[in-house]
Parts: C-alpha cells; sequence; structure tokens
C-alpha cells in the first residue's frame, strides 16, 4: 500500500510502502477493547485501603449491660456499624493487571494503525524536526498539516522540536519503543515519520 510522504510545512516528499501485514488490515473493535482494558488496568496503582475492624483504634470492651439496654448486645465500638469503626470488606492493595497474551498485544498494536489507515488518519511525514524552536511556528505548521490532536511517534523525539510541541495543546510525542494501543486511539490523528514506519514494521514483522 502507497501513502504520500509530507514534510512538516505540507509540501510533498515522495511515498512509502506501508506493509499491508501491519496497516492493511481490517480492524477488529473486539481485539482492540481487550488491549485497552489490559492497559488501563495495569496502569492503576492498587494502593487503595480502608481500615478493619482490626486496624482501627477503639475499645473491645463491653459499653452497655447485656441486658435491659433496650438494644443490641454490642462488645466492640470497632464494629462496622459504629461511627469510627472499620469498614467491613474494604479495599485493599492489590494489582488490577490482568494478562494478556503477548501475540494478542502484538495483533492489536496492527489492528490499531490499520484502524488509523482506514479511517484516514495516518499522516506520514518525512522528519519530526523543525528548524525554528518557538511553539507558535510549530503551531502554525501543524495547522497547515490540519493536526489539532494527534500523537506524533519517531524513532527518537528530536530534542527541539520536543522542546516546541510539548505545550500545544492535543499534541503527544511518543518514541517507536513506547508504542501502544491506548496511546494511537486516543487521538484524532497519527503522525508517523519515515523513521517511524520502518521502526514498526521492524517491530511487528
Amino acid at each position: 500500500m502507497k501513502t504520500d510522504v509530507l514534510k512538516i510545512d505540507n509540501s510533498k516528499a515522495g511515498s512509502i510502502d506501508l506493509d499491508d501485514a501491519i496497516f492493511g488490515l481490517e480492524p477488529r473493535k473486539d481485539i482492540l477493547h481487550r488491549c485497552v482494558v489490559y492497559q488501563l488496568a495495569k496502569r492503576q496503582q492498587g494502593t487503595h485501603h480502608a481500615k478493619e475492624r482490626n486496624e482501627v483504634a477503639a475499645t473491645s470492651k463491653k459499653f452497655g449491660r447485656q441486658k435491659g439496654g433496650g438494644g443490641a448486645r454490642h462488645g466492640n465500638r470497632a464494629a462496622p456499624q459504629f461511627r469510627g469503626g472499620g469498614k467491613a470488606h474494604g479495599p485493599r492493595p492489590r494489582s488490577h493487571a490482568i494478562d494478556l497474551p503477548k501475540k494478542v498485544r502484538r495483533l492489536a498494536l496492527k489492528h490499531a494503525l490499520s484502524a488509523k489507515v482506514a479511517d484516514g488518519s495516518l499522516i506520514v511525514i518525512d522528519e519530526a524536526k523543525f528548524a525554528d524552536t518557538k511553539t507558535k511556528a510549530v503551531a502554525a505548521a501543524f495547522e497547515k498539516l490540519n493536526i489539532g490532536n494527534a500523537l506524533i511517534m519517531d524513532t527518537s523525539i528530536d530534542e527541539q522540536f520536543g522542546l516546541a510541541a510539548r505545550n500545544l495543546p492535543g499534541i503527544d510525542l511518543l518514541p517507536v519503543v513506547g508504542a501502544n494501543v491506548y496511546d494511537i486511539l486516543r487521538k484524532e490523528k497519527l503522525v508517523l515519520t519515515k523513521a517511524a514506519v520502518e521502526g514498526l514494521e521492524a517491530r511487528l514483522k
């Protein structure tokens, strides 16, 4: 599959062949959904905690008569029904991560890339570099490319370009080594450099 390569000023810089086994698949929503759920579950901290009755500071002395008080026969202020008592079956620190086979994760990344191609949301540029390090100049260049909400990927992010683009709302920068399904799908457009395309194809073949 051939696609045009653009320069940062929206002028043409030739074309590039995209591997159909990576960029030409019919996107499967079920695989993409599984991978997004896997990613979001894995990044949860799982540090939530509520004190149970054995952890709160409360007396365990019987505080009322056994009979004649007109109420239940309580013997511990740490019981869950009392104000300041422990939480019954409260959240405990744990890992929320779920298992997903590596083959499925690789396949999901291919389907995410193919989904961007199918939507017409993939832009390939020759390189992610800019002579002017001013954010205003980079914003003007992105406007010519019709980029407002996008993920820009390169083999490694150029330091000057990164400094100029990082303040733009809706623009994320990511090296190829960090390519993942969630970040690709959450942005309207995916901008890849020629080097990024080669890096992704080498990683996913």
